[in-house]
């Protein structure tokens, strides 16, 4: 397995990164791959995992900056 490209990763929508999360984690439930290849993927792995955990910090900031005013318009926490 090629070392992981961070770039290409950090390029990833969340679920593209999800999904590729779950095919790596599939492949190793399989049992069936190189142990240097399952390493590679295992650490492919935890960056998929640490980019999806960034973008859901991300939307949670994004959503929690939004409130709903008493005449029902939205706006963000810092706006008055």
């Amino acid at each position: 397995m090629a070392p992981i490209a961070m770039t290409e990763i950090e390029a990833m929508s969340f679920e593209d990164a999800l999904a590729a999360l779950e095919a790596i984690v599939r492949g190793l439930e399989s049992g069936q791959q190189k142990l240097e290849d399952a390493i590679g993927a295992y650490e492919r792995g935890a960056a998929l995992k640490k980019h999806c955990e960034a973008k859901l910090a991300e939307a949670e900031a994004r959503v929690q900056a939004i409130v709903a005013r008493a005449d029902g318009s939205l706006s963000l926490k810092n706006e008055d």
